[in-house]
């Protein structure tokens, strides 16, 4: 029993941080192709946009930088502590 617990719920290898730093590498590109649409948007539409858009737009911004973020940290905290 003791052997099923730390198979299912026992710490786990260095090599499981490599999640957390290819979620941080695609949540950064996704953070990156958002601002980039972002700009391009605001150049085409101007002084023209509704202040719902923009909200939401500066949101979803903000929401994608920190799940990238979280995500970086959280490999740095996963790889230093395995070290």
């Amino acid at each position: 029993m003791a052997n099923i617990m730390n198979t299912f719920f026992g710490p786990l290898n260095k090599e499981s941080c490599l999640y957390f730093y290819f979620a941080s590498i695609i949540f950064g590109v996704i953070f990156l192709f958002i601002a980039l649409g972002i700009f391009f948007y605001i150049i085409r539409i101007g002084n023209k946009m509704d202040i719902k858009i923009g909200f939401n737009l500066i949101l979803m911004l903000i929401n994608a930088f920190l799940v990238y973020f979280v995500n970086r940290l959280l490999y740095s905290m996963c790889s230093r502590s395995l070290a």
